[in-house]
Parts: structure tokens; sequence; C-alpha cells
């Protein structure tokens, strides 16, 4: 299962992706699988030369005994160093952002999709929502055509 985070497509310009393990509980893993996560405000951050997965907010597994259980909890995202050092150049050169685009399973591993995105400006956004529109009218127009 791919759960992508549509909000990060909306509101960036994703200009390189990468994937990167998650550093998560047994719990957590099967609340995701049931496909119980919200990316909406999710973002990475690089800390002391790691990168941590911020305001992914997973809920409890309803079967877990877990006690003080933080579902927004920073989750440490696992990467190469080289990956690291070239995240650092990127992101410290101003204007870019680490983003979860989507978080899957990959052999048995939860793996989320990093994206280093610029921010889109309101006419790009008005600009998508436009040709969006138009080509569902011409759907539309094709589909009663027929």
């Amino acid at each position: 299962m791919r759960i992508i985070n549509k909000r990060a497509l909306h509101e960036y310009h994703i200009l390189e992706t990468l994937e990167a393990g998650v550093r998560l509980s047994g719990a957590e893993v099967k609340s995701i699988r049931s496909g119980r996560i919200d990316l909406g405000q999710s973002f990475a951050r690089i800390l002391d030369n790691e990168v941590y997965l911020i305001n992914a907010n997973i809920p409890p597994y309803q079967n877990a005994p877990i006690k003080d259980y933080d579902p927004i909890r920073k989750r440490k995202l696992l990467l190469h160093r080289s990956q690291i050092d070239s995240l650092i150049g990127k992101v410290s050169r101003g204007g870019m952002v680490l983003v979860p685009v989507a978080i899957y399973e990959k052999h048995n591993l939860m793996k989320v999709e990093l994206g280093l995105g610029k921010s889109k400006r309101e006419v790009d956004k008005r600009k998508v929502i436009k040709e969006r529109d138009h080509l569902r009218r011409v759907e539309q127009e094709l589909r009663g055509k027929e």
C-alpha cells in the first residue's frame, strides 16, 4: 500500500526524490499498514547531522497495549552519510524544503519517499487548478458526444 501526501504535491515543486527508511515501532508499522497515517502537516528536518520526520501523525494501533504513546513524535529517517551531506548542501542554499511525498512498504520494510521541493507561488497553484478544470471539461464533452 502506498500512501501519498497530496498536500506536498500541491504546495511544492518537487525537484528531486530519494528513498529513506524509517525507524518505527511494531505497533506503528501495523497502524501504517492499515492506512492510518497523516502526512499532511509533516516535513523532514536535518538535526545534528541526522534526518528526522516531524509531525507525521500515526495514531496508535488499536490492539497495541502502548502507554504514553505520542502519535506525532519525531521519527529518525535512515539514510547514508553521503546522502545526508548532499541534502545539507541543497537545503542550506535556501528556499528548499524536505517533504515526505509518500510512505510505502518495500520488502517488508517501511520506506518514505522524500522530496526536495521548492514552494509554489499562489499563481502557480491557480494555474494548476485552471488546467485541471479545463481537462475535466474536455473529458466531459468527449464522453457526452459518444
